[in-house]
């Protein structure tokens, strides 16, 4: 993207269909990256297409400042956040084709054009993601205390003894618990089957990003039509029914992130 003469370049979030959602509903109501307005920009006649953007400093997100930008933490969690805030708000009243973070055209021209030029492409993505939402799903090993058995008094035995034997409860109820877990994969996984138009796989959470959860051993993503929601919702939270040592996690739901991948070769 060249940027020479521009102090503002046009942030992009979002396209949805042309007059899904009426400009003034946008237009002053909604703030995205940068504090910036919200506004929705057309396609050419007869694309049928719109793209909800704001108009951000060229300074932070030319080509070459952009880059350096992405590798500040602080700066990059402001903008996902800011991002993530306005695809959700607009996925509440239509569908919407989620855009990769900090994908940014040099003007409204240029955003025009490439509504125009990737219509069948965009146009297509919307018709499959018409009517559904993503569905979060993630299973954990939970962190158990010692049980019963590991706890109980051992006075027959040596202190080493006793120590060994705890370790060997312990075990196994870790390994009981992951292969609880692999059922419970099992379930949703033909929840998913039955209820749900398509399915992504991500890789798991660790570390900061897994919490004090458990131990996370997937996180999957399902597109869900509206109208079975509730019921993939309520039989996916129940998956982990009779498992000890597991829990399932259901969130969303979200708009189709996961479900929404514009091909590398799009024009920015």
């Amino acid at each position: 993207m060249s940027d020479a003469g521009h102090d503002r370049v046009e942030y992009a979030y979002a396209v949805l269909r042309e007059g899904a959602v009426p400009p003034e509903d946008v237009r002053g109501e909604l703030t995205g990256v940068a504090g910036a307005p919200v506004r929705l920009v057309s396609g050419p006649p007869g694309a049928g297409l719109a793209a909800a953007v704001s108009a951000v400093p060229a300074a932070e997100f030319q080509e070459g400042a952009l880059r350096r930008q992405l590798e500040d933490l602080e700066w990059l969690e402001s903008v996902a956040r800011a991002h993530h805030t306005v695809v959700e708000e607009l996925s509440a009243a239509t569908t919407v084709l989620p855009l990769r973070l900090a994908t940014v055209y040099l003007d409204e021209a240029r955003v025009r054009d490439v509504l125009g030029d990737c219509r069948a492409m965009f146009t297509a993505c919307l018709d499959r993601l018409d009517g559904h939402l993503e569905w979060g799903v993630k299973i954990y090993v939970e962190d158990e205390p010692a049980t019963a058995a590991a706890a109980a008094p051992a006075a027959d035995l040596s202190p080493g003894r006793a120590y060994l034997r705890a370790r060997g409860v312990q075990r196994h109820a870790r390994e009981d618990a992951h292969r609880n877990a692999r059922r419970a994969e099992q379930r949703v996984a033909a929840i998913g089957r039955e209820l749900a138009a398509d399915h992504a796989r991500h890789r798991v959470q660790q570390g900061e990003l897994a919490g004090d959860a458990g131990e996370n051993v997937v996180n999957d993503a399902y597109l869900v039509a509206r109208d079975r929601a509730e019921s993939f919702r309520v039989r996916v939270q129940d998956a982990a029914a009779g498992l000890t040592g597991v829990r399932v996690d259901v969130t969303g739901p979200w708009a189709p992130y996961s479900f929404a991948a514009v091909p590398e070769g799009a024009p920015s």
